[in-house]
This record gives structure tokens, C-alpha cells and sequence, in this order.
């Protein structure tokens, strides 16, 4: 049942002092020691407020850790704030490309990894910051086709701490991988710990169904 990559990980990152201390200052820490690969999906868990975006954004400054995430591509219609949004690694998606939202970013991502390219994608499987049923399953589906791994990122609000060192590669059988990702996940609690959907899988392809951005 343990993860299945060790470090010390191979991809490393130089981050912002200045974002590390206002970490500091708003009392956070990181436990994070690199990735095992160039290429992966990365699951930030739970997703239970509005806060839960900019804390993860100032964490991602503070490691130098390179992510995109994916939204919706109306969202990029929007002057200047379009922008930002690319910036800060947003990946416009479409709900009518024919082979939906998985199948676009699954087709770049075997892209990257042909090229050697880095890419990682983070994602909040629940999609809502109300209590669900459990996890979309695009972030399975999308690192299945891709054949890379799964980052398990924990909000531990209750310590303050991001908790992001276990990596999982998946096998095909849900049940078993869920399993796997829920026992790394069972001391995470998000803002609103009652809020937290189960670690199991329920069955979406809504585009807004694995996003931190609506």
C-alpha cells in the first residue's frame, strides 16, 4: 500500500523568498521535496473554501513549482483578466471538442511527454467547495491515458500545512488506487473539514468537474 516513488525526486524547483515568508507570516509550511517526473497530475485536496485558490497559488510561488490547471474556455474571452489567468497557469478547455475535456488535455500531455516536455496539471477532483459524493473522475481518466502519475497535494488547515511528497502511479483498478490516495490523505483537513467529499470516485465529464478556477 505504499506510494510508489521515493525521494530524493529528480525535478526540482528554485522558489520566491518573498512568497516563503509570507508563509511564514501567515503561519504555513510546506512539506515538499520535488517531483518524480516531468509530466503528471497533480490532486489538491480538499477543496472546502474560496481561500483555498490563493493559499494554493502563494504555495506554488513559494516551491517554484510550474502548474497548470484547467478551465473553462469562456473564462478566457474576459479582457485582462484572461491574462492573468494564463499567467498563473490557466489551460482553456471546451466542452464541445469531440473528445472532450480529457481527451484534450490526455492528447497534449502524451504530447509533452513524447517531447520531453515538462507539464503537470493540478486539479480539485470534488469541483464544488459543497459537500459531494466524491471525486470526478477526469483526473483518473486523464492520467490513465496519459500513463503518468498522480500528486496527492493536501490543504491541512488544521496544521497549516501544504503536504505534497506522495506520488501514486495508477493501475486501473479505482477501487485499490482510491484506496491508496485516501490513506495519504486521512490526517488533511480543509477550511471547512465537514465540507470534504469522500476519496472515492463518481462518474463526470463536466468541464467545472475537476477545477480549482469556475
Amino acid at each position: 500500500m505504499g506510494m510508489d516513488f521515493q525521494p530524493p525526486y529528480p525535478v526540482q524547483f528554485r522558489g520566491s523568498g518573498l512568497a516563503r515568508w509570507l508563509l511564514r507570516l501567515l503561519g504555513w509550511r510546506l512539506d515538499f521535496q520535488g517531483l518524480p517526473t516531468r509530466q503528471g497530475v497533480i490532486v489538491v485536496y480538499p477543496h472546502t473554501s474560496n481561500w483555498d485558490f490563493p493559499v494554493a497559488l502563494l504555495m506554488k510561488w513559494a516551491v517554484g513549482i510550474r502548474v497548470q490547471f484547467w478551465s473553462k474556455d469562456t473564462l478566457f474571452r474576459i479582457p485582462v483578466f484572461s491574462r492573468w489567468l494564463r499567467w498563473v497557469g490557466g489551460v482553456p478547455v471546451s466542452r464541445s471538442m469531440p473528445h472532450g475535456v480529457v481527451g484534450q488535455m490526455a492528447a497534449l500531455m502524451k504530447q509533452k511527454k513524447a517531447q520531453g516536455e515538462y507539464f503537470w496539471l493540478a486539479l480539485s477532483p470534488e469541483g464544488t467547495r459543497r459537500l459531494s459524493d466524491g471525486w470526478r473522475s477526469g483526473f483518473y481518466r486523464l492520467a490513465l491515458q496519459a500513463d503518468v502519475p498522480v500528486g496527492l497535494a493536501g490543504l491541512d488547515y488544521s496544521r497549516k500545512r501544504l503536504v505534497f511528497r506522495d506520488f501514486v502511479r495508477l493501475s486501473g483498478d479505482e477501487d485499490q488506487d482510491l484506496e491508496r490516495m485516501a490513506k495519504a490523505l486521512t490526517d488533511i483537513r480543509g477550511l471547512r473539514a465537514g465540507a470534504a467529499a469522500p476519496v472515492r470516485l463518481i462518474k463526470s465529464d463536466c468541464v467545472q468537474a475537476d477545477t480549482i478556477v469556475k
